[in-house]
Formats: structure tokens, sequence, C-alpha cells
């Protein structure tokens, strides 16, 4: 025996190293991205490329980002792994990039299982001088031509969806009643969501209740969620004179695929937005995250009015293929990276 055969003799025999993702299933998705790639070509959207790594990461409260220590030319510095390639790309939008696009690396924390990965694709894209319902017909465009199917698109107002599913007002209700429904959709012990905020309440429900039969045999986009939910969006008043946040969400068979907005162009409200979340974060037990200064910048130079929206491109192929997990569709998901 070679001394090559007595070192391969000693190593277990594991199905661990193998992809998650079948060979010809990752054929189907090269197939998809380059589709993607034409749809942006024949429309004079230009592929962009940015960093894994920046100087800061999401302070969202509801996003767990990732970082890191490395060793710059400034010394040894924090960087954080991006939870969507957004911040980066908006900064080239303030440097007169025009509409660009992306097919990109992106991480969050803890998000693992049918229809999470803590490493994903995210597709995402900017047009400069678009309205929401303009970037609302492009996203269903792209979607219906990757799935090959002509799915009709209806837009629900998040407001009526609880109107429908749960009979209730989701920015009147009492926030005790709202924590009550929400701990018995969610099937929580008595007295678990006794502390939470309306935000959490409203979320669980819509997971719980709405979102299984939003996209059932149709592209549904949902618009008008509460203004808390705005993130980096801009905020409108609905026809009931509430603050509704200007976004919307597209998706399929009960499941979100893609998060447009009217993106918000004013650098000192998303710095009030920013340390809000951080205060929030602060007082949740939670780390704070570094606020990205150089977006702050960017946009106080001069971000275009437009719309954007990111795209979880594993969950699309999923769709397209029929996939019953999202590990089915990505080459090494977590559990074997």
């Amino acid at each position: 025996m070679t001394p090559a055969q007595v070192i391969t003799s000693r190593v277990p025999e594991t199905s661990a190293w193998r992809p998650t993702a079948e060979l010809e299933t990752l054929r189907a998705r090269a197939a998809l991205l380059s589709e993607v790639r034409a749809f942006f070509a024949e429309r004079g959207v230009l592929e962009v490329e940015t960093p894994v790594l920046g100087q800061a990461g999401s302070t969202d409260v509801y996003l767990a980002s990732l970082s890191t220590r490395a060793h710059t030319d400034k010394g040894r510095r924090r960087l954080w792994l991006q939870t969507s390639p957004e911040f980066h790309m908006k900064r080239l939008l303030a440097a007169g990039s025009g509409p660009i696009f992306q097919l990109a690396r992106s991480f969050r924390n803890g998000e693992v299982g049918g229809r999470h990965n803590i490493e994903f694709c995210m597709l995402e894209w900017y047009r400069p001088g678009f309205t929401l319902n303009q970037l609302i017909d492009e996203t269903t465009t792209l979607v219906r031509q990757l799935t090959g199917q002509a799915l009709p698109v209806r837009c629900y107002r998040y407001r009526e969806l609880f109107y429908h599913y749960l009979a209730l007002d989701p920015f009147a209700e009492r926030l005790s009643s709202l924590r009550e429904l929400a701990e018995h959709h969610a099937g929580m012990p008595p007295a678990t969501m006794a502390e939470e905020p309306r935000e959490v309440c409203l979320d669980i429900l819509m997971s719980a209740r709405i979102e299984p039969h939003l996209g059932d045999q149709q592209l549904t986009a949902v618009v008008e969620y509460p203004a808390s939910q705005a993130a980096l969006a801009k905020r409108h008043q609905d026809a009931h004179g509430d603050w509704v946040a200007s976004r919307f969400e597209l998706y399929l068979n009960g499941v979100e695929l893609a998060n447009g907005y009217d993106e918000l162009t004013d650098a000192d409200e998303q710095r009030q937005r920013f340390e809000a979340d951080n205060a929030q974060r602060l007082a949740l037990g939670l780390e704070e995250v570094d606020i990205d200064e150089r977006l702050l910048q960017a946009m106080a130079h001069g971000l275009p009015e437009g719309a954007g929206v990111a795209l979880g491109m594993d969950r699309l192929v999923q769709q397209v293929l029929g996939k019953p997990r999202l590990e089915d569709v990505i080459s090494f998901a977590t559990p074997r990276c």
C-alpha cells in the first residue's frame, strides 16, 4: 500500500462534502441567471459589483448583521458582511451611475431554514426616475419571464388584507388585542407577547395568517405598510390620513420574493432612522451596529429620486424549479459550506 493509499483509507467516508443541490439544478439555475442579465441588458441597466464587506452594517432591529475584525492600512478595524448591497449601490447612484443592478452575495445571521440561508444571492436594482408603480411593473415582468407563466398581478393595501383575513384595522386596533391575537395565531404560551411592540405583533399576524394566502396562482403586490416599517423608503399619508411606507412586497405561492422602495433621499431623516434603530437595539439588549456614514455623505451629496428593489434570487429559483427547500437550489447551503 502506498503512503497516499494509507492516508486515504484513514479518512471516514461521508456525504457531507457533496453539494446540497443536484448538478442539473445548478445548470438550470445558471440559465436563469443568464436570463436575468439579458433582461437588464435589453433595458440598458448596468451590472455592477460592490464589496461584500463594508464599514457599516444594517441597523434594522430585526436583521442580524455579521462582522469580522480585519487588518487594514488604518490598523485593525471592524468590517461588516452586507445584509444587501443597498448602501454601496446607492453610493454609485449618487456618483451618477444611472440605472444599475447586481447579483450579490448577502449575509444575515441566524437565518437558516426552508426559505433562508445565512449566505444567499440577492438580485437588487435601482431605477432613477421610476415611480413605485413602474418598479412593480418591471419586477412582475421579470418574474413572469423567469417563471414562463403569464401570471395575473393583483395589488392590495396592507390595511385591506388585515380587514379581509382578520377583520381588524392594523392602524387602529388596540395593542393589547394585537398581542392576544399574535399569541394565539403563533401558538405561543400565555403572556409570551405581553411586552412585544405593535410592529412585532403585526409581523407575526402577517406571517401566520395572511402571507400563506398571497400569490396563489398570481403575483400579489402589497403596498402601504405601516410607516414604522419604512426602513430606507419614503413615507406618505394614505387615504385615511395615516402615515405609511412608500414601499411594496411581492409574493408568489405564499413566499415573499421582493421588497421595493420609493427611495428616501433625505440624509438627515435617514440618520435619524439609523439612530432610532440603534436606540431600539440597545433597549432590547441587542448590540449597536455601526452607522454607514459614507452612505449618508452620498445622500447629502445628492441621491437621485427613484425606486429600487431587492429580490431573493434563491427563492425565485426555488419557485421556478419547484424545489421544496432553499438548500435544493444552492450549491453548498450553510450546513455543508
